[in-house]
């Protein structure tokens, strides 16, 4: 790794992101099950369901507390190192995260509040639908970040204004209904509801294991693993839904998490595993499944899935369409600081390449004299240009490692929670919610691979857009602020004690009141046993007989 001013700054967000997202994802499932737990407890009356919706939302508030601590710093980096990121698409990248914000944060914390303090001073229905608004408002949020996320992903809906030498929004209903922004909100949030679901299966396998509240627990087990079953299942589908946007708009991201250095005759097999080398430029295959990538990127049987090198020559014409894009529009500017009227010619000109402008400035790293200086891109000779062209498109291709390895460990934990949850919703469901103790312990160990597999996901959609800040359009290194290696060492330094020190707290208060267990208001089971009594004296008084008998754990 490099440690220059644009390395750094990726590695610091990239640091802050990871941090933050070992918090989202909890969230957004623990939100919708203690909705769904408290609902069941509004529709039976039955005090554990009580319990088992303020033991977990107890969980949920510790989780949203350091989520919210971690992810404020996110958005203030777009600023501080990502300066002329946020100058150059700050209109468009802007608009989704002040919607969240207004919208979607807003109504989470305040329904947050109303959540914690109002189980006896609102109606039983009034607090079910503030467990119903925080937990949309979790699910809001993710929507309107993913939908900034997107844009840089596919970025549509958008022109580029040469007076200004901005971006700006033509089309704010396509920045909405993005593709890949809408097929990477439904693929995160039932990540989310996944690890949600595992979590509260391996807490509650711990209680089983320990025998205590074991009434509780084989409850949130029947919850969690169908709400987490389902949820399995959706990750699935929807990450091939991904795989097949990854393909309509991301071709070079998709190549490299396969390994796919030539393009071969349809439909492309799928290298389950195999053996990347960059420097060769090839995969050696060592199990490779017939025609399953051909299917998942193309939806067909007769398209080719275009490997890496066809890529790059791809780029190569890219970069010398946007080389004239870069010069044309040069050349207007100049003409109107002159007072010129620009020349309908140019504006063609400009109008048909500009789609390539940002493949131009792939150009700028590998333009130098012989003292090292940047040589200006328009002054370029051609024999510079030429030389410069082929190493500009073959950095269009990320690390390929990395993202093939990263993309399997995934794929694999993703059919290992469907087998988990499928389990755990068998037992419970038909079994009677009998567990063997080595189920138990394997339930206990399994919390932390859902965070594992949150991580890697976001891993192989973020690393695998690079060069690009915005796909296509404004490479990495030119989205970086002013600012010194020693500037973002003393930041990068902070945010990691800081964030180190934040993810300790959550997990010993987190280990604290797991360790203390879910509790019963002792006034709300005198009143609750109190109204049984009453309703078991009005039936004999009726002659109907006496009604079974029920404690608050039933």
């Amino acid at each position: 790794m490099e440690f220059d001013v644009t390395s750094l700054s990726r590695f610091q967000f990239a640091m802050t992101a990871m941090y933050h997202f070992l918090f989202v994802p909890l969230t957004l499932g623990l939100s919708m099950l203690v909705a769904i737990m408290e609902t069941v407890y509004v529709m039976t009356d039955k005090p554990i369901w009580r319990q088992m919706t303020k033991f977990w939302g107890t969980l949920f508030g510790i989780n949203f507390v350091l989520g919210v601590a971690t992810g404020l710093t996110m958005e203030f980096q777009f600023g501080m190192n990502w300066s002329y990121y946020s100058h150059y698409v700050g209109d468009i990248f802007g608009a989704p995260l002040a919607i969240e914000g207004l919208m979607a944060f807003f109504l989470e914390a305040t329904f947050v509040g109303l959540f914690f303090f109002g189980w006896d001073k609102l109606s039983k229905r009034a607090h079910l639908a503030t467990a119903w608004a925080v937990a949309l408002g979790s699910n809001f949020s993710a929507l309107w970040i993913l939908i900034a996320n997107g844009w840089m992903q596919f970025p549509v809906g958008a022109v580029f204004n040469p007076d200004t030498m901005r971006m700006e929004i033509a089309d704010f209903g396509a920045v909405l209904m993005n593709p890949v922004a809408q097929a990477k909100f439904v693929h995160t949030v039932s990540a989310g509801y996944v690890t949600a679901a595992l979590f509260v299966i391996g807490v509650s396998a711990w209680y089983l294991l320990k025998d205590r509240h074991s009434a509780l627990a084989k409850r949130s087990i029947a919850v969690a693993a169908s709400f987490g079953l389902a949820a399995s299942l959706s990750v699935v589908v929807l990450g091939d839904e991904s795989g097949y946007s990854a393909s309509e708009h991301q071709k070079m991201k998709l190549a490299a998490m396969e390994g796919a250095w030539e393009t071969e005759k349809a439909p492309a097999g799928f290298t389950l595993l195999g053996f990347p080398d960059q420097e060769a430029r090839k995969t050696e295959k060592i199990i490779e499944i017939p025609a399953v990538l051909g299917i998942i990127a193309t939806r067909s049987l007769t398209e080719k899935v275009p490997g890496i090198k066809e890529l790059v020559k791809r780029a190569e014409t890219r970069i010398r369409s946007g080389l004239i894009a870069y010069k044309t529009l040069k050349k207007m500017r100049a003409d109107r600081a002159a007072g010129k009227e620009i020349s309908s010619v140019d504006k063609a000109v400009f109008d048909t390449h500009m789609p390539n402008l940002g493949y131009a400035f792939l150009l700028e790293p590998h333009l130098k004299d012989a003292d090292g200086k940047a040589i200006d891109v328009t002054k370029a000779s051609k024999e510079q240009i030429d030389k410069a062209v082929p190493k500009a498109a073959w950095d269009t291709v990320p690390r390929v490692s990395p993202l093939f390895w990263s993309f399997r460990a995934m794929v694999a934990l993703g059919f290992y929670f469907i087998l988990f949850t499928a389990f755990f919703f068998w037992r419970s469901s038909f079994k009677g919610g009998q567990f063997s103790r080595t189920a138990l312990r394997i339930a206990v160990l399994s919390i932390p691979l859902p965070w594992i597999a949150c991580e890697l996901g976001w891993f192989v959609a973020e690393y695998g857009r690079q060069p690009w800040a915005i796909e296509g359009l404004l490479p990495t290194f030119k989205a970086a602020s002013s600012l010194t290696e020693a500037d973002l060492w003393v930041t990068i330094i902070g945010f990691v004690a800081l964030y180190t020190v934040l993810l300790i707290i959550e997990m010993r208060l987190m280990v604290k009141y797991i360790g203390i267990g879910p509790y019963l208001d002792d006034a709300y089971v005198e009143e609750w046993e109190r109204k049984r009594a009453a309703q078991r004296a009005a039936l004999n008084h009726s002659g109907a007989g006496p009604s079974p008998s029920a404690t608050p754990a039933e």
